[in-house]
């Protein structure tokens, strides 16, 4: 047994995770090899969860114990008062992560993370997060709101300029509610002291992820700013980019697990034991070196997005719906479940890898092949609730896309529309044991009233035009996603995989 995984009952010798600790702690753990004082801010990241944790800062860390980033490192920020709670306790650990990378063979690895250096207070207002942004040494503000944080609209994925908090924006520039408003507030500033723009990074699964964080400042920023809005056009860039890396939530288990190496962190991440980011070179103020630790830099960020959103996270969501529905806790145990297992594999094989192009260095089947061994590591104990979390933005951003590209030519989608049939299951908001399926996306009630009213007649789940569209109407998926949804209720969800499989 590592030292990563001896049982913590004795609890000898646990230190509290700071400063004044970091060079005390057991010598197989990585700690910082730089002088975290003498750092300075390049990068305002909003959204400090776990993912950024285990990504964009771990990237900065590993520059600067290289000595190439002490002028980029991150500082944390938020528009949401409910991250208040987690800017606490990182204080309390002078910003410091520990992260632990999980081996499929229980090698584990961990070390602490120093890249972040301050978490501005969460204002009513935002004014401290857009006077940090408009500091003339801010050559970055990255994010990691996630999907629905981007109040797009999901038939025409523009922004939604009818959401409350969009029109307060456009009427109140100067006290702003959401991240585009002040970002836009910053820029302002910026703008008429002559300090230049600085890059907008999006970090989310978004296909072309840094069109659509551009789009929406434009968006909002022309309602109250139009010369404001050419200006930023003109002066700003917002690359896109595909991040990927299975990151868990932290729960009981996690925080157990960072004990047992002797550290107490209230916030630990822990992560696979795979990364990826690919980026376009395209950096208005500059940027740090990130090539020099594994980012790849390229003209093709659409076809990665493309491979990573369609065959991960929309598989992703294959599993996570269906192993809800029977009461499985984890990614894992769903891949361990033969049925779903070969459920997820047929749906991947016909209906999503045929309509994605292959990588020059990467085919899909190989994806595949990647991902599927990715989900079935048994060291991260990824949620089938933090999968599942947030359908109504993750089905039309990653499995809708295969709908339409197979609707367009003609293809079999007999399991996508299965797979909808099973989200929709889901959202009745009970399992097949009878037991409660507790709210697990923003618009809950909203999912919970449809999917109660599809059990007599499916196509009423398909009337929510905001996440299908025009669907209904598309006969070979609607039927089928009508027959699927009755075979569910009638036979249960593995007897209606079964009956999938033998088609």
């Amino acid at each position: 047994m590592d030292e990563l995984t001896e049982n913590i009952e004795s609890k000898i010798n646990l230190l509290e995770l700071n400063n004044g600790t970091l060079y005390a702690l057991p010598s197989h753990i990585n700690v910082p090899n730089y002088d975290r004082s003498k750092l300075n801010a390049g990068i305002v990241h909003i959204g400090i969860g776990n993912f950024h944790r285990a990504h964009l800062s771990w990237y900065i860390h590993r520059l600067i114990e290289r000595g190439l980033a002490n002028n980029w490192s991150i500082i944390g920020g938020s528009v949401r008062k409910q991250d208040s709670e987690m800017r606490d306790k990182l204080l309390s650990q002078d910003f410091l992560t520990t992260l632990i990378e999980l081996d499929p063979n229980g090698d584990n690895h961990a070390e602490i993370v120093g890249a972040m250096i301050d978490y501005v207070p969460i204002d009513e207002d935002n004014k401290s997060l857009i006077q940090i942004m408009a500091n003339p040494q801010i050559k970055i503000v990255s994010l990691t709101i996630t999907e629905g944080g981007y109040y797009q609209d999901p038939v025409s994925k523009k922004l939604d300029l009818t959401h409350p908090d969009i029109i307060y924006d456009s009427q109140n520039p100067d006290t702003p509610r959401t991240v585009f408003g002040a970002i836009i507030a910053a820029l302002k500033i910026r703008k008429q002291n002559g300090y230049g723009p600085f890059t907008g990074l999006c970090c989310d699964n978004l296909q072309e992820n840094g069109t659509v964080l551009h789009a929406s400042i434009l968006g909002l920023a022309t309602l109250s700013n139009p010369e404001l809005a050419e200006w930023i056009d003109a002066n700003c860039s917002f690359p896109n980019s595909m991040v990927d890396c299975i990151v868990p939530a932290t729960g009981t288990a996690e925080k157990k697990l960072v004990q047992s190496i002797g550290v107490n962190d209230a916030v630990p991440v822990t992560h696979e034991n795979f990364r990826q980011w690919v980026i376009e070179d395209n950096f208005c103020a500059g940027r740090p070196d990130l090539e020099l630790v594994g980012v790849t830099f390229s003209d093709k960020v659409y076809q990665y997005e493309t491979q990573k959103i369609r065959i991960l996270n929309g598989g992703h969501q294959i599993l996570a719906n269906t192993a809800e529905i029977l009461g499985l806790s984890t990614i894992y145990d769903a891949m361990a479940n033969p049925l779903i297992r070969q459920f997820f594999s047929k749906v991947e094989q016909e209906e999503i890898l045929p309509n994605v192009n292959d990588l020059p260095d990467l085919s899909t089947s190989e994806y595949l092949q990647l991902i599927s061994s990715r989900f079935a590591n048994k060291s991260v104990m990824d949620t089938v609730r933090r999968v599942s979390f947030d359908g109504s933005s993750r089905h039309p951003g990653f499995i809708l896309p295969s709908i339409y590209d197979n609707l367009r030519y003609g293809s079999s989608l007999n399991g996508l529309a299965l797979v909808e049939a099973a989200w929709a299951r889901m959202c009745e908001g009970t399992r097949e044991d009878g037991t409660i399926i507790e709210a697990n996306d923003p618009d809950w009630s909203y999912l919970c009233e449809h999917a109660k009213a599809a059990r007599h007649n499916p196509k009423k789940w398909l009337e929510m035009e905001h996440i299908y569209g025009n669907l209904i109407n598309e006969d070979s998926f609607a039927s089928a996603f009508e027959r699927w949804l009755e075979s569910i209720y009638e036979n249960g969800i593995e007897q209606t995989i079964r009956i999938y499989l033998d088609k």
